[in-house]
């Protein structure tokens, strides 16, 4: 029985060297646990066995010899190749919403599902840039924990009370009924109505929430407050609340697709003069800021209000340089 068991402690414990992506001698096994390399060899074809067995349960997962090396390496397809994990991880530095210990912990624990081959590749290409990276300021202490808390809270629909910092550092403290959470401009955002019955969608930066509290009662709501990431996501620029409407502008720059990517509901409807004609369902008052954003490239064509809007802003601005 002893023997059996001790048998089996071996069984996992090779497979777990294989699944931390170790190559596996038979000759340095056997030194390890003591035992010949018949022992070790049958081991290993068991593990084959199994794996092949239960295919359909676990996916294509083989231990591969390299008659280069002389080992065995665990092959699973399921690892994360190369270039997608670079691309992950670009976009993970690149959002800097995360603190650096939080992002260099994340990144670890990505490596551990690519292939023991490309770790050191990888590790060499995002070296500089975890080396020189800046995450944005947070008032909370943990954006992971509170995005975890708030998304529990969404789905048990349970009225939350928030210490929130508003843009001019005023510190408030509003009960919310949360519906959704979002990520876009470095930030995660909650989205959320006011427990004041105004019908109205709020977005809060999770970041500048400094405290949450959880009450006992439980709110309901009507599928006229239900939250479409989605669209807010294609039609609201910068997470600007205010209102929605249809825009019309021109633009003369040298990049139209770059306006295209940025407004997923805009279309070209026209291009003359060497100007792009552009029609937007936009939701918000961001857009203003992303128009102004491009100079003299763009004017508001409609509606006039917006248009009126845009000349009052450049007016201005133009006197901050008189």
């Amino acid at each position: 029985m002893e023997k059996r068991e001790h048998k089996a402690d071996r069984l996992l414990e090779i497979f777990l060297l294989a699944m931390k992506g170790e190559r596996l001698s038979v000759k340095e096994l056997s030194q390890r646990f003591q035992c010949s390399t018949r022992s070790i060899t049958r081991d290993i074809n068991e593990i084959k066995s199994f794996l092949a067995e239960h295919r359909d349960t676990i996916g294509h997962v083989e231990l591969v010899y390299s008659s280069v090396s002389h080992r065995y390496q665990l092959e699973i397809e399921s690892f994360l190749t190369n270039k997608e994990l670079l691309g992950i991880a670009k976009v993970l530095i690149g959002s800097r919403a995360f603190s650096t210990q939080v992002l260099v912990e994340v990144m670890e624990k990505l490596k551990q599902y690519t292939s023991p081959n490309d770790r050191e590749k990888l590790e060499h290409l995002i070296r500089k840039e975890i080396y020189h990276y800046a995450p944005v300021h947070a008032d909370c202490e943990d954006v992971l924990e509170y995005l975890w808390k708030i998304t529990d809270y969404i789905e048990q629909k349970r009225f939350v009370t928030i210490d929130y910092y508003k843009m001019d550092r005023t510190r408030v403290s509003y009960r919310i009924k949360p519906m959704a959470i979002m990520f876009t401009e470095y930030y995660f955002y909650l989205i959320a109505y006011k427990d004041n019955d105004d019908g109205i969608p709020y977005h809060f930066r999770l970041d500048r929430i400094i405290r949450i509290t959880a009450h006992r009662d439980y709110f309901e709501y009507d599928r006229r407050e239900l939250v479409d990431e989605g669209i807010i996501r294609n039609e609201s620029q910068f997470m600007f609340p205010g209102k929605a409407r249809h825009v019309r502008f021109s633009f003369s720059g040298p990049s139209v697709q770059a306006v295209l990517d940025r407004m997923p509901t805009a279309k070209i409807v026209e291009r003359k003069d060497g100007k792009y004609i552009i029609d937007a369902e936009v939701f918000g008052d961001g857009l203003k800021m992303f128009l102004l954003s491009q100079g003299s490239w763009v004017e508001v064509l409609s509606p006039q209000e917006f248009r009126e809007e845009m000349a009052e802003e450049i007016e201005r601005m133009s006197e901050s340089y008189r």
